[in-house]
């Protein structure tokens, strides 16, 4: 009787588990993209009209790719409260039209994105690099340029400073600029390092996701971008501001190639920190 009882229950629990989806967890997603396109619709804006580069681009496309990539593990149910506070974030964003900037708005909207993508992940999937690359696929580095620009070019001239002392080079900061060797340099908005930050933490976050890195594991290694970022383009700084100060200054194409440099120096520390072990959660066919 057990074993009949037994076969009589199992198809009924394969039906149920089994029960259709009327919309299928990216359709979820498109329409919440749909109900943020106000913030949509700002964006592309700013790409179009110059205002930004168009870095987040990049971020966006590497995020369609990793989303298609586990659309067949999604969830057929969501987790609620990731789903609640994607509702919460959606509402924020579209009252802070009224009276924030765009950016804090579409901010906003990023995060309500990326809670209803945590809402509908596997268990094992990585959420917090996805998030990031949702707020790196804002148009950020126009305004960081404009709010942190000349705070980073004081903090990096002064410690290029120290730098060029510690070589015996006579060198002092003054606000954004340095004297060395009794000749004025500037240090100009690309020597910021916000165009660095920003490919930095794409890589970190492009690099944890593809490898499956555990949220614990990526956000406790994300202060070590930041300093990455301080030591390449202070290191950077310096060797262009003591190669410029001579008689016959650099030439520009060797400014450009030390710069590439840094950068590509910069960018392989960050995915040798961000380097997770091989999961289950990994996506081989990226990876490769």
């Amino acid at each position: 009787m057990a074993a009949a009882i037994t076969l009589v229950r199992s198809p009924l629990a394969a039906v149920t588990a089994c029960r259709p989806v009327l919309v299928p967890p990216l359709g979820w997603l498109a329409l919440q993209a749909l109900a943020l396109w106000p913030h949509g619709r700002w964006i592309a804006q700013r790409l179009r009209d110059g205002s930004d580069d168009p870095l987040g681009l990049a971020a966006l496309a590497v995020l369609a790719v990793l989303v298609l990539h586990l659309a067949p593990r999604l969830r057929l149910q969501p987790v609620l409260p990731w789903l609640g506070a994607s509702i919460g974030f959606t509402l924020a964003a579209t009252a802070a039209l009224v009276s924030l900037p765009p950016l804090v708005a579409a901010l906003l909207a990023a995060l309500a994105m990326a809670c209803a993508l945590a809402a509908w992940l596997p268990p094992d999937a990585p959420r917090a690099p996805l998030a990031g690359l949702l707020v790196l696929a804002l148009p950020l580095v126009a305004s960081l340029q404009f709010y942190a620009g000349f705070p980073l070019r004081a903090v990096t001239a002064q410690l290029s400073a120290w730098g060029l002392q510690a070589v015996g080079i006579d060198a002092a900061r003054s606000g954004a600029s340095m004297t060395v060797s009794g000749q004025l340099v500037i240090v100009d908005a690309p020597c910021s390092g916000v165009q660095m930050a920003w490919l930095a933490y794409f890589c970190a976050c492009a690099v944890a996701a593809i490898g499956g890195a555990r949220d614990g594991r990526f956000l406790t290694r994300l202060p070590g971008v930041g300093l990455l970022v301080l030591a390449g383009n202070v290191v950077r700084n310096t060797v262009l501001v003591a190669l410029e100060a001579r008689p016959q200054g650099l030439a520009p194409w060797a400014h450009e190639a030390i710069g590439l440099a840094a950068l590509a120096a910069v960018c392989a520390a960050v995915v040798a920190l961000m380097k997770a072990p091989r999961r289950a959660a990994r996506l081989p066919e990226i990876a490769r």
